[in-house]
């Protein structure tokens, strides 16, 4: 029988080295330039979240963390991906380089910042939850949706913004499962499938976007107007 008291402090060492990763792939989606190399990262992204569940479920024995797990390996880096490339076309994907709002140092400054907030702001969270994983996954998770929200808002193309919605709800749910383990599974999978929902409409929305007016740069549909009855 495996003495989970006695593996407990590698749990946590490893999960600190998931959280690590997990952070520098919230760096990644603030700083590159192309489409495919946003969801890749996305990916990988995701594939961390489920590692931490899958460790602090093994842990804590809790059934609801690995069902997280598993529902999060199936789903994110497996069926939004193949969703995005069924509903997309592939030129989106390739050689295309990414407008934003701001030039990469100014970027990497300010999600530097926000990083810096989230774990001072996490701090005063801590009083009140306890546990290792809460000192990794919280302040992380919190900066990884402030990450996210920062890349939505200056990314001008219509796939970095969903995959920035995306990479929000992947930072939300880094630092929930360690506050909350338990949490019913009738809400985990409301969750996974309102993400499914929001990738298969933003996909379809997308290639009819650029179908109709040739671009994804979400600032161009303010140039759309009505044609006027004859």
């Amino acid at each position: 029988m495996l003495d989970l008291s006695s593996t407990s402090p590698i749990f946590s060492q490893l999960n600190a080295l998931v959280g690590g990763l997990f952070l520098l792939s919230a760096f990644g989606l603030v700083i590159v330039r192309q489409a495919q190399a946003c969801l890749l990262i996305f990916i990988i992204q995701s594939i961390l979240l489920s590692i931490s569940a899958f460790l602090l479920g093994y842990r804590d024995a809790s059934y609801h963390l690995l069902a997280v797990g598993v529902l999060t390996l199936v789903i994110k880096p497996a069926l939004i991906p193949w969703l995005l490339r069924r509903t997309v076309r592939q030129e989106i994907y390739t050689y295309r380089e990414i407008s934003q709002v701001l030039n990469i140092p100014s970027s990497l400054l300010i999600a530097l910042a926000l990083t810096l907030f989230s774990y001072f702001f996490a701090n005063s969270l801590l009083i009140i939850v306890d546990g290792s994983f809460a000192k990794v996954n919280l302040p992380i998770g919190i900066a990884g949706l402030l990450l996210g929200a920062y890349t939505l808002m200056v990314r001008r193309e219509a796939i970095p913004q969903l995959i920035g919605i995306l990479a929000m709800e992947n930072g939300a749910f880094f630092a929930g499962i360690s506050i909350s383990p338990d949490l019913p599974l009738i809400a985990e999978l409301a969750a996974a499938f309102d993400v499914l929902i929001i990738a298969l409409v933003m996909g379809i929305l997308t290639r009819t976007i650029h179908e109709n007016i040739g671009t994804t740069r979400v600032g161009a549909l303010t140039t759309l107007k009505e044609e006027p009855n004859q």
